[in-house]
């Protein structure tokens, strides 16, 4: 079969890179010692409550590696076994589109995609590096959302939706954050997957304390992305091995294989064990950038987990995920994993520009296509995405937007 490969992508996973302003510009007077970038020789670094953060070994991007520059690794074509920094080649300017939507909206029409969603980078280490100080990862994450709304909308033209963050370490600070957000035209929400640390200690976020936030959000009718972070399983990587380094280009191969995906598995469980997507079944929640391996081990666990325990839920877990849950795999990954499981009507595209790991074009997807009917190209490369977004879909085809029925297991 001839691959269809004209379905309108809506690419659900591509970033911007942030400038040093970003989280200084509007965080206040008092926290203004506690997030500060320092040269440490010829490299930046970022320090926070003065740890030193090396998690991004750049976060000025003023200099990065290229687009797609560690496919190869990613793709299992590592057979030199180069490192990912051998791999990458020389460093480039920041791509113009990684910093402004004007020119981002020029880059989707070169890229041939109509619609992304468009996260922040440094994002993912903030909530890890304040995560003991919840009034300070709340004031950090506040002003990150302002200079996005400044620098980017978070909707521009229809086309670019960035994405803020909302930080769930305090309930009425996260009730706080969304009311700004829904009164700055916001069409998506990011939340980092993990537990979060308040002031009664680390929890769920799933836990029925958080239903006031989560109630908001269903009444927003808001979708809401789960994206790969900064891990919360470091402390405990590190009674393993030494932490010599925090930088992810130059994590161990235990590192690897530990940290894994149990974040993202560990999200999705709170969310359906806790009861929230019970209590609130209307919530869109995806995962992105976390892969898809993970959901044939937890489909198997809930499976036998409800046959001893029936009492403990409302409804299966499958029906929950079913319903629920959207799933971007990898782009190197299978798509089959979420479909056999999940549903067609939940996997979603996403190439992950312009990051090192990701796609240097997204339509070079295609070299890693398993194989799909030109209905299910309009789903998996962007419908299921304008689904998710509560957006017109692209397929002429009315029967496209049915879902299909599945058995449990």
């Amino acid at each position: 079969m001839t691959q269809f490969t004209e379905a309108p992508i809506f690419d659900a996973d591509q970033h911007m890179y942030e400038t040093p302003e970003s989280l200084t510009k509007y965080l206040p007077d008092k926290y203004s010692r506690a997030v500060q970038f320092a040269q440490f020789g010829r490299h930046t670094r970022i320090v926070i409550n003065n740890r030193v953060n090396d998690f991004i070994p750049n976060p000025t991007f003023e200099r990065v590696a290229a687009p797609g520059a560690h496919e190869k690794f990613f793709a299992g074509e590592n057979s030199e076994g180069l490192t990912l920094r051998e791999m990458q080649g020389p460093a480039i300017d920041a791509p113009a589109a990684t910093r402004n939507p004007v020119d981002r909206v020029a880059e989707l029409d070169r890229q041939g995609v109509v619609e992304a969603l468009n996260y922040p980078t440094l994002a993912s280490l903030i909530e890890h590096a304040t995560a003991d100080d919840p009034e300070l990862s709340l004031a950090v994450v506040h002003a990150l959302n302002q200079w996005m709304l400044e620098q980017w909308t978070f909707n521009y033209s229809d086309r670019v939706f960035s994405t803020p963050i909302v930080n769930l370490s305090e309930v009425d600070g996260a009730q706080r954050e969304l009311e700004y957000l829904l009164a700055n035209d916001v069409k998506v929400l990011l939340i980092k997957p993990g537990p979060v640390n308040g002031i009664r200690g680390w929890r769920s976020p799933a836990l029925p304390e958080f239903d006031p936030f989560w109630r908001d959000v269903e009444a927003a009718d808001l979708p809401v992305v789960l994206h790969a972070s900064y891990p919360p399983l470091d402390d405990y990587v590190g009674k393993w091995e030494p932490p010599y380094t925090q930088n992810f280009m130059a994590q161990s191969a235990f590192r690897w294989m530990v940290l894994g995906h149990r974040e993202i598995s560990d999200m999705i469980t709170a969310l359906i064990c806790h009861g929230t997507l019970t209590r609130f079944p209307k919530l869109r929640i995806a995962s992105v950038e976390n892969g898809s391996s993970w959901i044939f081990p937890l489909f198997n666990d809930f499976e036998e987990l409800y046959k001893k325990m029936p009492q403990n839920f409302a409804e299966h877990p499958h029906e929950v995920f079913r319903r629920n849950i959207w799933v971007s795999p990898f782009w190197e990954g299978c798509v089959s994993d979420v479909v056999t499981t999940v549903g067609w009507d939940k996997v979603l595209f996403g190439s992950d520009y312009p990051h090192p790991e990701g796609l240097a074009e997204p339509k070079g997807f295609w070299k890693y296509a398993e194989g799909m009917d030109e209905r299910r190209t309009y789903d998996f490369m962007g419908d299921n995405a304008r689904r998710f977004m509560g957006l017109p879909i692209a397929n002429p085809d009315p029967a496209a937007a049915k879902p299909p029925v599945l058995s449990h297991a």
